[in-house]
C-alpha cells in the first residue's frame, strides 16, 4: 500500500459535511503507514475545500470520459485505488481495472445512496418503506459497483445487515468502517461548558443534502412551534454550508428560528448549545450532526432514522422519537431540567471512545487491507458476480464513456 490514489466525487470539505470529515479520516489512516497519497477529482473546488497539500497529499484534477486518465493512472501505478462513492467507480473503475489490474479497488460508499433514495421516495409517497422502494435503480447501480470492487467500506451496521440480508452481498466484499474519531479525555470533559453555561437549541447540516433541508423544514413547520409554545423565548440556531435562498427565507427572528449559515468552528457552536435537534425523516449512513453532539457533550433529540447506526448497545445521549409532539416535549425537558440534562449527557463519551475509537478501527481496516493484498487473486476468483459485471457485455458505463470520448473529439 505504498501508493494510494483516491478518486473523489468532490474535494473534501470537513467543515461542511460529514462526508468531508470521513474522507479526511481515511486519508489520515493511510498516512499512518506512510502511504504516498494522491487525491484526484473531476469536480471543481469550492472555497471550503481543504488544502490537502498542506498535509502532504498530492492534488490532481482529472477529466471524465477522457483517455487522459488512462495515461495518468498507468504512469502513477497505484497499489490501492479508493473510489469516493459508487459514481466514481462507475466512471473510473473500468479504466483502473484495465490499466492497473493489480491495484486493489476499494469503494467508500459514504452511505448507501440507494437506501437513501428509496427512503426519500417512500416519504414523498407517504408509504411504508419496503423492498419495492429499496430495490430502486440507484441501488442496482450501487450494488453492481460493490461487486466490481475488491472491498467496500460500509459506515453503518444497519447498512451491513441490509447488504447481506436484502441484497445477499457476500461479507467477504464488505468492511464495516464507521467514523474513526479521537478519544475524549477526562480533561476535555471537565472543561466542557456546564448546563447553566449553555443556552438555546442547535441543528446543523450541509443544505445541499436533501435530508438536512427537509429536517429544517419539518422543524420550522411542525416541531419548533410546539417547542415555542412551551418556551416562548427559546431560540433555535441553524448552521450549515450552502444555505440557499429557500433556506435563508426560513429565518424568523420573532419566532427565534435563526438561520446562521456556515460555521467555521462546529465544536464551539455545539458547546454553546443546550440541546441538539435532528428530526431526520429519511436518509442513510451516520449523521454527522449527532456525532458532533456526542463529541461535545450536547444531549440530543432525534428520530429512528437519525439515530441509526450510532449507539449499538449504549444508551443514547438523549431521546429517539418519531412523534412530533413527543419530540418537542423531550426537547423542552432536556432544555429545562439540569439533572435530566446531565444524566443524558453522560453516555456521549463512552459511545465515541468505544464505538468510534480511531486506533482500533484503523488497525482493523489496515489489517483487512493487508490480507486483501496477499489474497487478491483468490478474492477475485471467489467473486464470480464481480467478474461477470466486469465482462465487456455488461459494461454499459464503459461504452457510454467511450462514445462521449469520441464525440468530444469531433
Amino acid at each position: 500500500m505504498k501508493k494510494v490514489l483516491i478518486i473523489g466525487f468532490v474535494w473534501p470539505e470537513p467543515k461542511s459535511s460529514a462526508a468531508g470529515s470521513r474522507m479526511m479520516q481515511l486519508i489520515k489512516t493511510f498516512q499512518t503507514i506512510n502511504s504516498e497519497i494522491t487525491f484526484a477529482s473531476p469536480c471543481a473546488k469550492s472555497d471550503n475545500a481543504f488544502n490537502l497539500e498542506s498535509i502532504g497529499v498530492k492534488q490532481e484534477t482529472i477529466e471524465l470520459n477522457s483517455a487522459s486518465f488512462d495515461v495518468y493512472v498507468k504512469h502513477l501505478a497505484p497499489d490501492v485505488v479508493v473510489f469516493d462513492r459508487f459514481l466514481m467507480e462507475e466512471q473510473f473503475g473500468w479504466r483502473v481495472a484495465e490499466n492497473c489490474p493489480n491495484a486493489i479497488r476499494v469503494l467508500d460508499t459514504e452511505d448507501l445512496h440507494g437506501l437513501r433514495k428509496g427512503r426519500q421516495q417512500a416519504f414523498k409517497d407517504g408509504a411504508v418503506f419496503d423492498k419495492s422502494y429499496l430495490f430502486n435503480d440507484t441501488a442496482k447501480r450501487e450494488i453492481a459497483s460493490i461487486y466490481r470492487s475488491d472491498l467496500s467500506l460500509i459506515i453503518s451496521e444497519v447498512e451491513m445487515e441490509i447488504l447481506q440480508n436484502d441484497f445477499k452481498v457476500d461479507k467477504a466484499l464488505l468492511q464495516y468502517l464507521p467514523f474513526m474519531l479521537d478519544g475524549i479525555s477526562k480533561e476535555f470533559i471537565q472543561k466542557l461548558p456546564k448546563f447553566e453555561e449553555r443556552s438555546h437549541f442547535i441543528t446543523i447540516g450541509n443544505f445541499l443534502h436533501e435530508p438536512n433541508y427537509n429536517a429544517v423544514l419539518y422543524l420550522k413547520e411542525t416541531i419548533w412551534p410546539l417547542i415555542r409554545k412551551q418556551l416562548p423565548k427559546a431560540e433555535l440556531h441553524i448552521y450549515g454550508a450552502y444555505a440557499s435562498q429557500k433556506v435563508t427565507q426560513l429565518n424568523n427572528v420573532k419566532e427565534g428560528f435563526l438561520i446562521k449559515g456556515f460555521v467555521d468552528d462546529v465544536y464551539t457552536a455545539m458547546q454553546q448549545a443546550k440541546v441538539c435537534l435532528a428530526p431526520v425523516r429519511f436518509g442513510a449512513g451516520l449523521k454527522g450532526k449527532l456525532v458532533d453532539a456526542l463529541q461535545n457533550g450536547t444531549p440530543m433529540v432525534t428520530t429512528t432514522i437519525g439515530a441509526e447506526g450510532l449507539f449499538g448497545d449504549f444508551e443514547p445521549n438523549g431521546f429517539i422519537t418519531d412523534n412530533p409532539q413527543d419530540f418537542a416535549n423531550k426537547a423542552v425537558q432536556l432544555h429545562e431540567n439540569d439533572w435530566f440534562w446531565n444524566e443524558k449527557q453522560e453516555p456521549s463519551f463512552a459511545v465515541i471512545n468505544t464505538r468510534f475509537n480511531k486506533e482500533t478501527l484503523q488497525q482493523v481496516f489496515l489489517s483487512r487491507m493487508e490480507s486483501l493484498a496477499i489474497n487478491l487473486y483468490s478474492q477475485r476468483q471467489n467473486n464470480f458476480t464481480g467478474q461477470m459485471l466486469q465482462h465487456q457485455s455488461m459494461q454499459s458505463t464503459k461504452f457510454m464513456s467511450r462514445w462521449i470520448e469520441e464525440k468530444n473529439k469531433d
